[in-house]
C-alpha cells in the first residue's frame, strides 16, 4: 500500500510541475508578441536548425550594391565577377540618375546623384528593393562595392535565423570618442555601420520603405548609416542586433561584419589571419585587384577544407567497412553493393594515405640514409643539416607552423561552445618539426594556452599541452589547358606513365619549343652591360676569367663592355703587365670587345676601385660589380637586364660559392664550370649574406651615396652599401643564380684588420673550406690522428 501511494505522489508531482511550466512558457510567449514591436531590446540572433521561410517559393536574398560610374569597370565589375556570383539569390548594382553599363545588372535610381554622402541613394535603393522585389525574397542586402562579402557563410548564418521577424543585423556602431553625443542617439540607441555591410529581413523591410521620403526629411547628421539606423528604429522599432551565437561560436558582430581600420592598406598585406578566417563580410577593399586575390585566397580555403572533407569521408567508409566485416579490398576491387559504376574502378582503393595512423614512425626508414632528421624549434632555428647550426625561421616555415596552429586551435575549440569554456593559443615554448618530400611533414609542439571557463565557476588558467601534428602532401595534379598544338602533342597517351615523368616530358618538349625564341647574339637594343672588374695581381685567375669572359661575351657579340680597374701587387710585380698584354692580345683578335684598363698607383682596396670605375660612365649606364673569382654565362646577363631598372630596382644576386677543390678533388680539367651537376649541397653554398656582386644603374649608385670610401682592407665594404640601398626607396631584387659561380680561394685575413672586418673574413674562410657532411666525414677517417696516445 505504501508503494502505491508513493507512486501516486510521484505522478500528481509530475503532473503539477508540468503544468505549472507550461503556464510559464505560455505568459513568456504572450509578452514576447506584445513586446515585439514596442521597445527594442539588443537582442542576439538564437540559430535555429531550420529555414524560417513561410513561402518557400522565395529566394534567400537581394543584394543591393551601391556604386557610381567611375567604379562601374573596377570595383563593381570586381564584385560581379566574384563574391556576386555566389549570391544565394540574386544581385543588382545601383547608381544615379543617367548611368549605364554592359558589365553589371545595373538600377539607375531616378533623381539620385552621386553626391557624397549616400544618405537619398542609400534609402531610395531600399525603396526600390521593397517597390519590386518584396514578395520575392526573405531577406535584403545593402552593400558597398568595396565590401567582400561570403555567400556560404552568409546563407549559413541567415537559414539559421526567423525571417519572419523584424531583424536588423551588421556591425553595430555608436560613434567615435569624438562623436560621441554628436548623433542624436540615446544611450540605450546603436546603429548597423554601413561599410561592412547591412540586412533587413522581409518584415523590416516592409515597415521601413513606405516611410523612406520621411526619413529623408528628418536627417541629423550626415552619416548615412547613423540615419539609416535612425530610420529602421522609428518605423520598424528594432536595433542593430549586437551579437550572433551559435553552436560554434559566440561571435560579436565585429567578428563576423569585420571592419579593417587600416583604409587603403586594408588585405593588402598577409590573408592568413584569424579575423579574416572569421568573417562573413570583409570592409573595405579600395582595389579591384585586391578583391580578386582576396577571393582567389578564400576560394583556396574552401578547396582545402573539402578536400579534407573528402579525406575524412573515405577514411570513416574504411572504417566502417571494416566494422561491417568487408574484406580488405586492397587489390582494387570494389563491393557491387558499394560501386554504382562497376567500371570506375579507381585508384581510391589502392590509397595508402587514406588510413594514416598517428605515429612518429609510420614511415620507418629503410636505411640511414632515408632518415629525416628532426630540426629543434625555439627562438632560433638549429638544425645539423646546414653549415650555420642556428638561423632564424624562414618564410615558409612561419607559414606552415601558423598553419599548423590555427588547425590545433580549431580542433580544440570545436565542441567550446557547449562545453562553456575557450582556450586560447599564447605562445610555442619550443617545437620539433622535420619534412620528408615523399610523405610530408611533422611537428612535435609544446604549447602555452590559456584555458578560460566563463560558465558555472570561471576561472582563467595557463596551461601547457603537447601536440603531434602529420600533414601529408596531396598528389601532383595535372591540368590541361588550351595552349599551342604542338605543346599538346607533346603530352605522353600512355595513362601508364607516371605523373612527374608526364610533367617533366611536357617541360622538355616546351623548351625544345620555346629554344628558337631565346637564341642569344649580338643584339643592340639590348642594354649594354658595363663590367667593373676591380684587379691586384693573380694573373691566373684572371686568365680564367678571360676565359669565361671571351666565351661569354665575345665570340657571342654580347652587348657588354669590361672595364678592368688594375693595381699592382708588390707580391707579383710581373702580373700588371701580363695583364695588359692579355688583354691587348683580346682586343686585337676581337675588334668590337670594347675592353678597357685603368691603372691606379695606389694601395688596393675594392671600394675606391669601384668608385674609380663608375667614375669613367654615364648616369644612364648600367654597371655590374663582379670580382675575377666569378664564372658566369649568358643566362646571368638575362638576369642582370631584367632585375634592374633605373630609379627602380637593384640585383644582388646570390651566388653558388664553391668549397675548397682540395677537399673535394672534383670538377677538373677545361671549362669544369660548365658542369651542369656543380650545384651541389657537397660541392658549394648559397652565399646568401654576400653582397659584392650587384647590378644597378649609375643613377642609382649616386642617389645611394656611392661605397664607403673610408673602408680599408678585406671586405665589409659591399655590407654598408647594400644597408644604403635597403633603407632607400628602391626595390631591393634578391635571386639565386645557378649560372653565376664564386670559385674557391684561400683567404688571408690580416690580423690587423678592424675586428668586425676579421671576424667577417673568419667566417668566411671557415664556410669555404667544405659542406658539414664532408666536414664530418674527414674527421670522422682521420679521428685518431688527434686523439691523445695512450701509453
Amino acid at each position: 500500500m505504501a508503494k502505491v501511494k508513493n507512486i501516486v505522489r510521484l505522478l500528481w508531482g509530475v503532473f503539477l510541475g508540468n503544468t505549472f511550466c507550461f503556464m510559464i512558457l505560455l505568459n513568456h510567449t504572450t509578452t514576447t508578441t506584445k513586446n515585439e514591436c514596442s521597445t527594442p531590446r539588443h537582442q542576439g540572433l538564437q540559430p535555429r536548425r531550420l529555414t524560417w521561410s513561410s513561402n518557400r517559393d522565395m529566394n534567400l536574398i537581394m543584394v543591393g550594391v551601391m556604386t557610381a560610374p567611375k567604379y562601374f569597370n573596377t570595383r563593381a565589375k570586381a564584385v560581379y565577377n566574384t563574391w556576386g556570383r555566389e549570391v544565394p539569390g540574386d544581385i543588382m548594382f545601383y547608381s544615379s540618375e543617367g548611368s549605364r553599363s554592359l558589365d553589371i545588372p545595373l538600377i539607375a535610381l531616378k533623381d539620385v546623384d552621386d553626391s557624397y554622402p549616400p544618405q537619398k541613394k542609400s534609402l531610395m535603393m531600399l525603396k526600390h528593393m521593397h517597390d519590386n522585389y518584396i514578395n520575392k525574397y526573405e531577406w535584403f542586402m545593402r552593400a558597398d562595392d568595396d565590401v567582400y562579402v561570403r555567400p556560404d557563410r552568409l546563407e549559413e548564418l541567415l537559414r539559421s535565423v526567423d525571417s519572419r521577424k523584424t531583424w536588423f543585423i551588421g556591425q553595430t556602431g555608436r560613434g567615435n570618442s569624438e562623436e560621441f553625443g554628436l548623433l542624436s542617439l540615446d544611450s540605450d540607441e546603436n546603429f548597423c555601420m554601413g561599410g561592412p555591410g547591412v540586412i533587413f529581413s522581409r518584415e523590416t523591410l516592409k515597415r521601413v520603405a513606405p516611410f523612406v521620403e520621411d526619413c529623408l526629411r528628418h536627417l541629423y547628421t550626415t552619416h548615412e548609416d547613423v540615419e539609416l539606423g535612425r530610420c529602421v528604429r522609428r518605423f520598424a522599432g528594432v536595433s542593430c542586433t549586437w551579437s550572433y551565437q551559435a553552436s560554434d561560436c559566440d561571435c560579436k558582430m565585429q567578428v563576423i561584419f569585420y571592419h579593417n581600420q587600416s583604409g587603403n592598406s586594408a588585405f593588402t598585406g598577409d590573408l592568413k589571419q584569424k579575423e579574416i578566417h572569421q568573417a562573413i563580410t570583409l570592409h573595405p577593399v579600395k582595389h579591384s585587384e585586391h578583391l580578386y586575390r582576396l577571393h582567389n585566397y578564400l576560394k583556396g580555403l574552401k578547396i582545402q577544407k573539402n578536400q579534407h572533407d573528402v579525406l575524412n569521408l573515405q577514411r570513416d567508409l574504411l572504417y566502417s567497412m571494416a566494422a561491417l566485416g568487408f574484406e580488405d579490398h586492397s587489390d582494387g576491387e570494389i563491393p557491387s553493393m558499394l560501386s554504382p559504376h562497376a567500371e570506375q574502378k579507381n585508384s581510391f582503393w589502392n590509397r595508402t594515405d587514406i588510413e594514416i595512423p598517428a605515429s612518429i614512425r609510420r614511415h620507418p626508414p629503410e636505411s640511414l640514409e632515408n632518415l629525416s632528421e628532426w630540426e629543434f624549434l625555439s627562438n632560433s632555428l638549429y638544425s645539423t643539416s646546414d653549415l650555420n647550426p642556428r638561423r632564424r625561421y624562414g618564410t615558409s616555415l612561419k607559414e606552415g607552423l601558423n598553419d599548423a596552429i590555427v588547425e590545433v586551435m580549431e580542433l580544440i575549440n570545436h565542441y567550446s561552445k557547449q562545453r562553456g569554456r575557450l582556450i586560447e593559443f599564447k605562445e610555442i615554448m619550443y617545437a620539433y618539426w622535420r619534412m620528408n618530400p615523399i610523405y610530408g611533414v611533422e611537428y612535435v609542439l609544446d604549447l602555452l594556452l590559456v584555458y578560460r571557463k566563463y560558465r558555472g565557476h570561471k576561472m582563467t588558467i595557463p596551461v601547457r599541452r603537447h601536440a603531434y601534428i602529420q600533414q601529408t602532401f596531396t598528389g601532383l595534379y595535372i591540368r590541361d589547358v588550351e595552349a599551342d598544338s604542338s605543346i599538346q602533342e607533346s603530352v605522353p597517351n600512355d595513362v601508364s606513365v607516371p605523373v612527374h615523368k608526364q610533367l617533366q616530358h611536357v617541360l622538355l618538349n616546351l623548351h625544345k619549343n620555346l629554344q628558337p625564341f631565346f637564341k642569344f647574339g649580338r643584339n643592340e637594343e639590348e642594354k649594354l652591360i658595363h663590367f667593373i672588374l676591380p684587379l691586384s695581381g693573380r694573373f691566373d685567375v684572371f686568365k680564367r676569367f678571360m676565359q669565361v669572359y671571351e666565351k661569354t661575351c665575345l665570340v657571342r657579340q654580347e652587348n657588354t663592355q669590361l672595364n678592368i680597374i688594375l693595381y699592382e701587387n708588390p707580391e707579383t710585380p710581373g702580373d700588371v703587365e701580363s695583364t695588359k698584354n692579355l688583354v691587348q692580345e683580346m682586343g686585337n683578335k676581337y675588334y668590337y670587345g670594347r675592353i678597357s684598363v685603368t691603372f691606379i698607383k695606389e694601395k688596393f682596396s675594392r671600394g675606391p676601385a669601384l668608385h674609380f670605375g663608375v667614375n669613367n660612365l654615364q648616369e644612364q649606364d648600367l654597371m655590374l660589380f663582379i670580382d675575377v673569382d666569378m664564372v658566369f654565362n649568358e643566362d646571368t646577363l638575362a638576369r642582370i637586364r631584367k632585375n634592374t631598372v633605373a630609379n627602380k630596382s637593384v640585383y644582388f644576386p646570390i651566388v653558388f660559392s664553391l668549397y675548397n677543390p682540395n677537399i673535394l678533388k672534383v670538377f677538373r680539367g677545361e671549362n669544369w664550370w660548365d658542369n651542369q651537376d656543380i650545384i651541389h649541397e657537397n660541392h658549394g653554398f648559397w652565399r646568401q649574406f654576400g653582397f659584392g656582386i650587384v647590378s644597378l644603374y649609375k643613377s642609382d649608385y649616386l642617389k645611394l651615396g656611392g661605397f664607403n670610401l673610408l673602408i680599408s682592407g678585406w671586405g665589409f665594404e659591399d655590407v654598408t652599401f647594400y644597408d644604403k640601398a635597403i633603407k632607400s626607396g628602391l626595390h631591393i631584387v634578391r635571386s639565386t643564380d645557378p649560372n653565376l659561380i664564386h670559385v674557391y680561394h684561400a683567404i688571408h685575413c690580416d690580423p690587423d684588420l678592424d675586428n668586425t672586418q676579421r671576424q667577417m673574413c673568419l667566417g668566411t674562410e671557415a664556410s669555404t673550406l667544405g659542406s658539414l657532411q664532408t666536414l664530418q666525414r674527414i674527421y670522422s677517417d682521420y679521428s685518431h690522428l688527434f686523439e691523445p696516445s695512450v701509453r
